[in-house]
């Protein structure tokens, strides 16, 4: 089945004898005791079952663990890791992720933060206790692409467990596993869910492993999961998730070229412009650039606020990946972040039409720098 198939097809289980077109909600929490029948819905559930499936299809793995959170599904994976661990994580990632690391991981695992754009740092980092390389890319908010299959090669070499944050790439546009990764997580909170209201997130294995049961044992025992409903949403949201990401990156693409062509703009941060530092190597693992970009403007953090107030269609929120366009000032959430310029504007590009977006940016930009 084709991609786009599987995304309406592969997570539709219906058991029901009425034989619904759509899996119904299964809200019990304890099930009667039969054969094969699941026990307890902390342990497993059919909506939930429903979107490990179909996520696990989509990313070309061997199994899939939904948490509540993107976090969650990290925080099983550092839980699985050994007491003093050495792992390798990239300088520029996800804010939430980074701290969950230095706050609830100080003193239990060695965390070192390296630029993972040129491999050759990450043959200097290794050393005998390094157990984990947790790969972003593209990476947040800078927009960074490693290459997986090199990166992958280094690990495997040195007996590492390789897992690749793909949240801003979607299993549309970047397939991690077939890349070298173990394993591949996604916030489902973003573009799985797509309408920013859901909160999850998700793990997919390539194998299933002794450390992936470790991983499973954190899920069920932990009990840190989605519930019912946002697994049933979930599920549904990804139904349209091939046919939203093309049209998150057509308009992406194009916002894109309009700011790296405005006398008012420094730096555009998108992987999908030629003139990205990472654009070649995108083009070789990609099959499209997203919709998550990047700028710098000429001026300061409050003229970067000032262009943000005046938007109409862009609304000013952290998160990203729903339809709706997003935009903030991003060291506003990561304060005193030494890579992250106070001016840096972050913009999740939604799907409405993209003239207006772009005419939107334009009005914007006059408001702030009028003569």
């Amino acid at each position: 089945m084709k991609i786009e198939t599987i995304a309406i097809h592969g997570g539709n289980v219906i058991t029901d004898t009425l034989k619904p077109i759509i899996q119904p909600v299964t809200l019990s929490t304890t099930f009667e005791h039969q054969e094969d029948s699941m026990l307890y819905t902390r342990l497993e559930n059919p909506n939930r079952k429903s979107l490990e499936t179909v996520m696990s299809s989509l990313e070309g793995g061997a199994d899939a663990a939904a948490f509540a959170s993107g976090n969650a599904a990290g925080n099983a994976v550092f839980q699985a890791l050994p007491a003093g661990t050495h792992m390798i994580a990239p300088d520029d990632m996800y804010h939430g992720m980074k701290m969950l690391l230095q706050t609830v991981y100080n003193g239990k695992l060695e965390v070192q933060f390296i630029d993972l754009t040129d491999p050759e740092n990450l043959r200097n980092a290794i050393k005998p206790t390094t157990g984990l390389l947790w790969i972003e890319t593209p990476s947040n908010p800078l927009l960074k692409i490693s290459d997986i299959r090199v990166l992958a090669s280094i690990a495997k070499k040195n007996d590492l467990k390789v897992v690749c944050d793909s949240t801003f790439a979607t299993p549309i546009y970047q397939q991690a596993l077939e890349l070298g990764a173990d394993i591949v997580m996604h916030s489902s909170t973003k573009y799985i869910s797509g309408h920013s209201d859901i909160l999850g997130g998700i793990l997919v294995t390539r194998v299933k492993d002794d450390f992936w049961q470790s991983i499973k044992n954190v899920q069920g025992l932990a009990g840190a999961v989605p519930s019912p409903m946002d697994s049933y949403l979930l599920t549904r949201s990804i139904k349209t998730l091939p046919y939203r990401m093309k049209a998150h990156a057509f308009n992406a693409k194009r916002v894109a070229d309009f700011l790296e062509n405005h006398p008012y703009v420094e730096k555009v941060y998108y992987p999908g412009l030629a003139s990205h530092r990472g654009f070649e190597t995108a083009k070789s693992q990609m099959k499209g650039f997203g919709a998550m970009l990047s700028f710098l403007i000429k001026g300061n953090a409050n003229e970067s606020d000032h262009l943000i107030g005046n938007l109409k269609f862009f609304s000013n929120a952290t998160s990203l990946g729903g339809v709706e366009s997003l935009i903030e000032r991003r060291s506003k959430v990561q304060v005193g972040d030494p890579g992250i310029p106070d001016q840096l504007i972050r913009m999740s590009v939604g799907i409405e039409n993209c003239e207006d977006l772009i005419e939107d940016v334009d009005q914007a930009f006059n408001a702030t720098f009028k003569p």
